[in-house]
C-alpha cells in the first residue's frame, strides 16, 4: 500500500463556499486518503454554551470530539467513497476496499491518556496524533486561509493557526502540508496523480538539524 495521506478538513469548510469542491477533489486521490473531519459549527455550539450552562473543560472537549463525529458523517452522506471508520483496523480494512475513511475519533481518541481534555486539543492535534499512529503517514490540513511558502510549523502554532497542543502531538518524521483556497484549482489534479495539494511546512528544529 502507497503511503496514507491523513486529511484533516476543517469544519470552518462547511461555510464556506469551497466546500463541495475540496470534498470533490478528496475523493479523486489515487493513494490512501484518511479523513479527518474538524469540529466546526457543532464544535463552535460546545464553545459558546459552555460559560452560559458551566460544564467543565472534559465534558467540552468530549462533546466537541463528538462535534467532529457529526461533521463527519455529514461528510460521510454526501461523498461516494467516503465511509465511517472508529479504528485503525476500520481505516485499513477501508483504504484496502479502496474506499476513504472518515475517522470518527470518538472511540480511540478519549481512551488515550496522552491527549488533554481541555481546549488546547482541536481536530488538528487530533489529525497529528492519527498520522503518528500510522506507521509512515504524512499530514495535509486544509485551512481557509492561504499561508506563506516559508512559515514554520512553529510560527503557525504562534499564529494559532493550528492548536496549542499541534506541535506536542506531531511525531517529528510526520510530514505536514498545507492547503488553502489558492491550492483549490490544483486539488483534483493533483489528488488524482497521488501528490498533495498545497506545500510542505518545515519546522525550525527540523530546518535547525538539516543545516548542521
Amino acid at each position: 500500500m502507497d503511503e496514507i495521506l491523513v486529511v484533516k478538513l476543517g469544519g470552518s469548510c462547511a461555510s464556506s463556499p469551497d466546500f463541495n469542491r475540496w470534498l470533490q477533489a478528496i475523493e479523486k486521490a489515487t493513494r490512501p486518503i484518511v479523513l479527518v473531519p474538524g469540529g466546526g459549527p457543532f464544535a463552535n455550539t460546545v464553545r459558546r454554551y459552555q460559560p452560559r450552562l458551566g460544564y467543565d473543560d472534559a465534558a467540552a472537549h468530549h462533546m466537541a470530539i463528538l462535534a467532529m463525529e457529526q461533521f463527519g458523517w455529514a461528510l460521510v452522506s454526501l461523498g461516494q467513497r467516503l465511509v465511517p471508520a472508529a479504528s485503525r483496523e476500520a481505516v485499513k480494512a477501508a483504504l484496502a476496499e479502496g474506499r476513504i475513511p472518515v475517522w470518527m475519533p470518538a472511540a480511540t481518541a478519549l481512551a488515550a491518556p496522552e491527549i488533554a481534555q481541555d481546549w488546547t486539543v482541536t481536530s488538528d492535534s487530533l489529525a497529528a496524533w492519527l498520522a503518528a499512529s500510522l506507521p509512515g503517514a504524512s499530514l495535509l490540513l486544509v485551512k481557509q486561509i492561504d499561508v506563506p511558502a516559508d512559515v514554520t510549523l512553529e510560527a503557525l502554532a504562534g499564529a494559532e493557526i493550528v492548536d496549542p497542543s499541534f506541535l506536542a502531538m506531531l511525531h517529528p518524521d510526520t510530514t505536514v502540508s498545507v492547503a488553502g483556497p489558492a491550492d483549490l484549482v490544483l486539488a483534483g489534479h493533483q489528488f488524482a496523480d497521488g501528490a498533495v495539494p498545497g506545500h510542505a511546512i518545515a519546522a525550525e528544529r527540523r530546518m535547525a538539524v538539516a543545516a548542521e
